[in-house]
């Protein structure tokens, strides 16, 4: 099957045949180390207690471990590794998480021998506004060695390519009624530090020249799992002591790295959830999210 670089197009034939991923699995393991922690950290610009064997990873922070490993030779020109492996050979050249949904049961710990089981849960075909769309969602089963620890759906969409006659994506206006707010500029040098610690080779993170010029964009993409892991952090700068549950996001928009843009976040009455987006400097809305907490 043709590298991103040469499209195909998506018959009927090549989806059932990327359909065939379904149910395809993998097993990676990792232990839960103190350096991550520290770096994410400082990128952050949060004052934590160094980390130290027995301390607790923060909700999201389980994105710093299990990371990909293909190497250099392997991969394509975007940074990601070549089509096929483990996730299906979508021939579509733009690659982007596009939300999640994750549950915690059980703490993971800096000492910990974790395991990650990764299975394809479904690949689906969609044609929009921009042309062909494939989602594919992988769950993840993250254990240590007293169990099941993390349960998530990870929700990734492979677009065609940009085209300069392409219509702007249409906007929605983010709320007004944030009863929390911070502003975030996500410069290059956050970016940069992002990508490092998730060993994040896609070039549309970094290499301002690729972005505008390849995949056309304005900028420098901000990752969504960094604008999702600052909402979170958003919720543990203002309710230090709550208990993360659950949390599902969707991105609606992509942010880049020119403007400051702004966290929000508006708790439910029931004191249990919090409504949480990422705000534009245009003010369009650019992620939801929700949190259950305890």
């Amino acid at each position: 099957m043709a590298d991103a670089t040469a499209p195909q197009p998506l018959t009927a034939e090549l989806v059932a045949e990327l359909r065939s991923w379904e149910g395809r699995s993998e097993t990676m393991v990792d232990l839960i180390t103190a350096a991550p922690l520290r770096g994410l950290a400082a990128t952050l610009d949060r004052n934590d207690p160094e980390p130290a064997v027995g301390t607790e990873v923060p909700p999201l922070w389980h994105w710093l471990y299990f990371l990909p490993r293909a190497p250099q030779r392997e991969l394509g020109d975007d940074g990601h590794p070549r089509l096929g492996g483990f996730l299906p050979p979508v021939p579509l050249p733009r690659r982007m998480w596009a939300g999640g949904r994750i549950q915690w049961h059980a703490p993971l710990r800096v000492g910990d021998a974790a395991r990650r089981v990764s299975t394809i849960q479904s690949v689906m075909h969609k044609t929009g506004h921009s042309g062909d769309l494939v989602f594919v969602v992988v769950r993840h089963e993250i254990s240590n060695a007293q169990g099941l620890a993390i349960t998530e759906e990870h929700d990734i969409v492979y677009r065609e390519p940009a085209h300069p006659d392409d219509p702007e994506p249409p906007g929605q206006a983010a709320p007004n009624d944030a009863v929390w707010s911070r502003a975030v500029l996500a410069d290059p040098v956050m970016l940069f530090r992002y990508s490092a610690l998730t060993f994040n080779g896609h070039r549309i993170h970094y290499d301002r020249s690729y972005v505008t010029h390849v995949e056309g964009y304005p900028g420098l993409v901000v990752h969504g799992p960094l604008i999702a892991t600052l909402l979170v952090d958003l919720v543990r700068r203002e309710r230090p002591s709550a208990a993360i549950r659950s949390f599902a996001f969707k991105a609606m928009r992509p942010t880049f790295d020119m403007y400051p843009f702004r966290l929000c976040g508006r708790p439910a009455v029931d004191g249990h959830s919090i409504d949480l987006w990422g705000q534009d400097f245009s003010g369009w809305q650019t992620m939801h999210a929700r949190a259950q907490i305890g």
